[in-house]
């Protein structure tokens, strides 16, 4: 079988120390060849800075293609299409355009800003007008927490992708069936855009509960089970990911999936090894 496409999602680091875990991440990386790199913003889009200084990096250091989140949060219209023109510039072609979580995360209520746009279909809409950007949105298998229901969450990925959206990266998830049916539905509702999985390999899982808990996934028993007692074994605990990680990767495949994005939470290790394993060599 073909070794799938796959790229990675990077944040901007707060310390010095993050700095060069972050650095040696993309180095580790990099010879993957990745299709993109993505870059995030904070919560509340406070990182604005710290990630586009990420970004003229990856562009001035490496040969990857780094690809900016843009939030709707904290920012007016001028202000977003400002750092829109500025990319351009830079010579960035892609965005991810997200509406963005406020300061007190995905479950806090959200107020868009007075002079801003409201969510992310019209951050879409508001882009194209600045540049013809290639634009990568974001999808939920699980439904949005703050969705009112499945099926107006889907109605909002239709108006993104109506809005000019390309591309959708899913929210990390552990059920195969719950990416596949939701990708089914999406196909049943006349809904035009390659959908991407997001994959996160587990670290640890005491923080994939906490994580999980926040934005709404569902963790299956049998994943709790494969990582009971190894709280303390993090050689073992790294292995299992590995293996978790693959294994999905894997049946995802066997359902045409060739495409995956991968949560590295600036780690190398885990998402080099899948990678490895999936047989994505990259730079020889």
């Amino acid at each position: 079988m073909m070794a799938p496409s796959v790229s990675f999602e990077f944040f901007p680091p707060k310390t010095v120390e993050a700095e060069a875990s972050l650095w040696n991440t993309v180095e580790r990386l990099a010879p993957l060849n990745p299709a993109f790199v993505s870059v995030t913003y904070g919560a509340d889009g406070s990182t604005r800075e710290r990630t586009h200084r990420v970004i003229e990096r990856i562009l001035k250091d490496t040969s990857l293609e780094p690809v900016p989140h843009l939030t709707c949060v904290g920012a007016s219209r001028n202000d977003v299409n400002a750092l829109a023109d500025n990319y351009w510039k830079l010579g960035i072609r892609h965005l991810v355009a997200l509406r963005g979580d406020p300061e007190g995360g995905a479950e806090a209520n959200y107020v868009p800003h007075d002079d801003g746009y409201a969510y992310a279909s019209d951050l879409v809409s508001g882009l194209l007008r600045c540049h013809p950007f290639e634009l990568i949105v974001a999808a939920y298998p699980e439904t949005h927490p703050q969705a009112v229901s499945a099926e107006a969450d889907l109605e909002n990925l239709r108006r993104k992708v109506d809005a000019g959206a390309r591309r959708a990266i899913t929210q990390f998830f552990f059920d195969n069936v719950v990416f596949l049916k939701f990708r089914d539905r999406v196909a049943a509702a006349g809904i035009d855009v390659e959908i991407i999985p997001g994959i996160l390999p587990v670290t640890n899982y005491k923080t994939l509960v906490r994580f999980a808990n926040l934005c709404g996934t569902s963790l299956p028993q049998s994943l709790a089970d494969i990582f009971f007692g190894l709280d303390d074994d993090p050689t073992t605990r790294q292995q299992i990911a590995a293996h978790v990680a693959v294994s999905q990767a894997e049946a995802l495949g066997r359902e045409g999936v060739r495409n995956f994005h991968f949560y590295t939470l600036n780690r190398a290790d885990l998402s080099y090894t899948v990678c490895h394993a999936l047989g994505v060599r990259g730079i020889t």
